[in-house]
């Protein structure tokens, strides 16, 4: 096959030459598959991403690999860092996936939500920790089935923010905000972004991607978009702008896709067309995202853009917030 290349007219987000950055190969001990990592830039400089990881029996647990500069030379745990614990935490009895990561400073810690997989389905739980090491379970906060979820890093008129996804036993399966006083008990749920009628990217299911990225215009949100085909279902990346201090209103949505699979390893693999990004670090110019995903839940990788490029894209191609049809 001919090589693969980036159109420069519509790439707000480039992939690194690298890709994919990390596979089941780079373990050192055997699984099956390695993708959706959380990411962080470390106090020390390096970038640490926090892997969901398949092992041959079909659950996941997570994994820390850190690289001095979120590429290369990777050094991966020799053991799983965070692995369910079904006899304090029967919610986690067939595994732990998908964690977003943030820097909480009113706690010194990170905060790391994640998926646990339980006899009922997937639901939402969350842990802290400052060093991935040692974690505190706070415990599943939102029973199945939800994911997709992800704190504010900071409180909005005293209260925590989560954004989360709930899954519908029938119908469209739309983003969700909810508020606590202490992290355990929550509450104002409301739907924060619906997904969308018709022949739309993403009609079928949406659900954020990584953490928020806050900016001065707003809160810059990542998320994806299911739309269902003859062949199956494809997971693209689009965005939309939450107000800064209501997140509940939704100022801008985009009407395209910013980021579907192409590449032959995004198209191909446990589960084939799906770009699933669920972590991002800024450099220190406070504009470049690196921003890691997996890809066809197979591998890890990486692509590049700018927040301000993304944020002028946004203002250029979308609708109403509120707008679903």
């Amino acid at each position: 096959m001919p090589p693969q290349r980036e159109d420069p007219r519509r790439r707000l987000l480039k992939r690194h030459s690298a890709n994919p950055l990390l596979t089941a190969f780079d373990w050192p001990y055997f699984v099956n598959t390695v993708f959706n990592p959380g990411a962080v830039r470390l106090p020390t400089g390096e970038t640490l991403l926090l892997c969901r990881v398949e092992d041959c029996s079909g659950h996941s647990h997570l994994c820390a690999a850190r690289s001095p500069d979120g590429v290369g030379d990777w050094r991966v745990d020799r053991h799983p860092t965070f692995q369910a614990d079904p006899e304090r935490h029967p919610e986690e009895v067939w595994g732990v996936e998908d964690p977003r990561i943030v820097w909480i400073d009113e706690l010194e810690s990170f905060a790391v939500t994640y998926t646990c997989y339980s006899h009922r389905g997937p639901g939402v739980s969350l842990a802290l920790t400052k060093d991935f090491t040692h974690f505190e379970r706070i415990g599943n906060i939102f029973p199945p089935e939800d994911k997709d979820a992800s704190l504010l890093p900071r409180r909005i008129d005293g209260r925590w923010v989560m954004i989360h996804r709930p899954v519908p036993a029938h119908g469209r399966a739309h983003i969700w905000i909810s508020f606590s006083p202490d992290l355990r008990h929550w509450g104002d749920h409301t739907v924060l972004l619906k997904a969308r009628l018709g022949a739309w990217w993403d009609a079928y299911k949406i659900g954020l991607s990584p953490p928020l990225v806050e900016t001065r215009e707003g809160w810059l949100m990542m998320y994806h978009g299911v739309r269902i085909t003859p062949a199956g279902c494809i997971y693209r990346l689009g965005m939309a702008l939450l107000d800064l201090e209501d997140p509940k209103r939704c100022l801008l949505r985009a009407n395209k896709w910013i980021m579907g699979p192409e590449r032959d390893y995004e198209r191909t693999g446990d589960v084939g067309d799906v770009v699933f990004p669920c972590g991002f670090t800024l450099g220190e110019d406070g504009d470049t995202l690196n921003l890691y995903y997996g890809a066809a839940d197979t591998s890890i990788a990486m692509a590049t853009g700018s927040v301000q490029e993304m944020l002028d894209w946004l203002h250029e191609n979308s609708t109403p917030g509120d707008r679903d049809e």
